[in-house]
């Protein structure tokens, strides 16, 4: 087997939206989980706010964990839309045309993968999804709670958003603890603008969420490290594929990911290293 190196540019496309800026989805069970999601988050932070925050505003209890809870939720919900509006790595669609396969000056005998279900030049690691159409560069799996696969250009941000929903669960478990403490200290005088009953179901639903959320982001996160460490993706896993591929270190793999050590690791408003224009895909022939 040799190997044929070509680069190809990015063509607006059906998964495009907004003159090509943004990628989207249009799955209508994706954007219905998507809007879930952020609807949970909502109810969490409003619950956080009124029953826990607001009674005590003045406390430096409340303005600390009222900061903290906030912020959590301002990178979860945008590492969610970061996730779920960026490109995971989208082979262009339908470039699998003779001109082109005559252009990469293919020797006679050589054999080209071919994507039948999208007609395109299948790069090495690269997966069809059948929600997208598309194949996409490193998939690991498509997650319908963004409604978008996770692969390549957006793991970064899928894996912010795990962790900043799981902190956001551990937080708002502790909180409600303590809160549930201090109304039955208080005989549930004053410990909350609505009345007792409101007050217990209102937490008692945050609990159940925020427990439910913390397990199931916890484990993704974990699993997402694990593929990201061991340079291996979830679909490569599930497939039991041999490694033909020339692995990275545990370290140069998570810099693949994430870019160089720094603070940026965990902001989702900065995208990981792009790929150099010198770096073009590799295509197994």
């Amino acid at each position: 087997m040799s190997y044929e190196y070509i680069s190809f540019r990015r063509e607006i496309d059906p998964n495009r939206c907004c003159g090509g800026w943004f990628w989207c989805i249009k799955d209508i069970c994706g954007i219905v989980c998507a809007i879930l999601t952020w609807l949970l988050i909502l109810y969490a932070d409003f619950v956080v706010l009124t029953v826990i925050i607001i009674p005590n505003p003045y406390s430096l209890y409340s303005i600390f964990n009222g900061f903290l809870f906030s912020i959590f939720g301002i990178l979860a919900v945008t590492s969610h839309l970061k996730t779920m509006l960026t490109d995971p790595g989208s082979v262009p669609k339908g470039n699998a045309t003779k001109e082109m396969i005559q252009h990469m000056g293919c020797r006679e005998g050589q054999v080209i993968f071919k994507c039948q279900k999208c007609c395109s030049i299948k790069p090495e690691r690269a997966h069809h999804c059948s929600v997208c159409q598309r194949c996409i560069r490193k998939m690991d799996h498509h997650c319908p709670w963004v409604n978008n696969c996770v692969g390549e250009d957006n793991q970064k941000f899928f894996v912010l958003f795990t962790f900043y929903i799981a902190c956001m669960s551990v937080h708002s478990l502790i909180m409600s603890g303590r809160q549930f403490v201090s109304c039955i200290d208080s005989e549930w005088r004053d410990c909350s603008s609505y009345s007792p009953p409101t007050t217990v179901i209102l937490l008692v639903f945050l609990v159940f969420e925020a427990l439910l959320f913390a397990i199931f982001t916890a484990a993704m996160l974990f699993s997402q490290l694990q593929a990201i460490w061991n340079d291996e993706t979830g679909i490569e896993q599930l497939k039991k594929e041999e490694a033909r591929w020339v692995k990275k270190s545990r370290w140069k793999s998570i810099q693949s990911v994430f870019g160089r050590f720094s603070l940026a690791w965990f902001s989702p408003f900065i995208h990981p290293p792009p790929r150099k224009k010198n770096d073009p895909y590799m295509y197994s022939v």
